[in-house]
């Protein structure tokens, strides 16, 4: 048996909570062994129109099912990391080994909103370094103060988590997978084609990431026919299919649906695996582990969500793992 696992995305921004825990109970029922938490203040859109706060979700979601979950969130100016260190040490200590966050620099969509100054792409790295250092100290059972891009006064956690939570590194670019292979337990990156993506693998190695996992959130649409996943595709995800250098620095869903204006149906095809084929999906996903990744956290962008589940559980998942 590979030692591969496959997860739901549970993405906050196109489901109410409560659909939400609806679905990764029938992912679990249906073979997912792990999910995946989006946390944004806002939507892509104004056509995904939902916005629930994850960190609220994730403990009813824990509870109601057996699942893993992960959350890819962006400490240090929406959020203060003393704050998320607390959060993520009170789910370890409820749920023992079934929770990890993935840590990011964060788009100008969802970090605005506190009026703060948007940091330059290598200042909100080195913050994002600096938070990870301070929850590492604060899970570790240390009085931290910090004085630095985050600020922290005589801080210290008293439910701790007993272990000290993995910390992933979220990376786009090759540049950026190299340097999260230095300090970060793993890596997350989104789906590309194989040569891109055994870069990308590459690049987390040379950077320290050897013998680390790799985690793949993978944006695909399936739906009975080719047309309808197309359709279902566009209609969600359109917005998305942009270089991350561009979406970081939009403020709204009003500008992500502007810039999105001009893509047409079958431009989605660059960014998102559209296919009403089970084996064609299969094939996209075997390469993936091909290139190295052991954690394929699945998006099914479009809102037929039980029929995805379903399927993909008795007809993709037996194949992969």
């Amino acid at each position: 048996m590979k030692d591969i696992q496959i997860g739901y995305h549970a993405s906050h921004e196109q489901f109410r909570p409560s659909q939400l825990t609806e679905f990764v109970q029938l992912a679990q029922a249906a073979g997912f062994t792990t999910a995946l938490s989006s946390d944004h203040f806002y939507p892509w859109s104004e056509a995904q129109g939902e916005s629930g706060f994850a960190w609220s979700w994730l403990g009813a979601a824990m509870q109601a099912t057996n699942l893993s979950f992960g959350i890819v969130n962006a400490p240090g100016q929406r959020y203060h990391p003393a704050i998320i260190a607390q959060a993520v040490a009170t789910l370890c200590e409820m749920f023992p080994r079934r929770f990890w966050i993935a840590t990011g620099s964060g788009q100008f969509l969802n970090e605005h909103i506190n009026g703060e100054k948007w940091p330059s792409k290598m200042e909100r790295n080195q913050r994002l370094k600096e938070s990870v250092d301070i929850m590492r100290a604060l899970w570790a059972g240390e009085t931290v103060t910090n004085n630095g891009l985050i600020n922290v006064y005589d801080a210290k956690l008293y439910t701790l988590p007993g272990y000290m939570p993995d910390v992933i590194g979220a990376a786009i670019t090759e540049q950026t997978a190299e340097w999260v292979g230095g300090w970060a337990d793993g890596m997350i990156t989104t789906s590309r084609p194989p040569a891109e993506l055994a870069r990308m693998v590459e690049a987390f190695h040379r950077g320290g990431g050897e013998g680390k996992p790799v985690y793949l959130k993978v944006q695909l649409s399936y739906d009975v026919t080719l047309e309808r996943a197309l359709s279902g595709a566009h209609q969600q995800w359109r917005n998305n299919v942009f270089p991350s250098s561009l979406l970081a620095d939009i403020r709204s869903p009003a500008g992500f649906d502007s810039t999105g204006l001009m893509v047409r149906p079958e431009d989605m095809l660059q960014a998102v695996r559209v296919s009403d084929s089970l084996d064609q999906h299969t094939e996209w996903l075997s390469q993936d582990i091909a290139a190295g990744v052991t954690h394929l956290y699945l998006h099914n962008v479009n809102l037929e969500q039980r029929l995805f589940i379903e399927k993909f559980g008795k007809n993709v998942i037996p194949h992969l793992v």
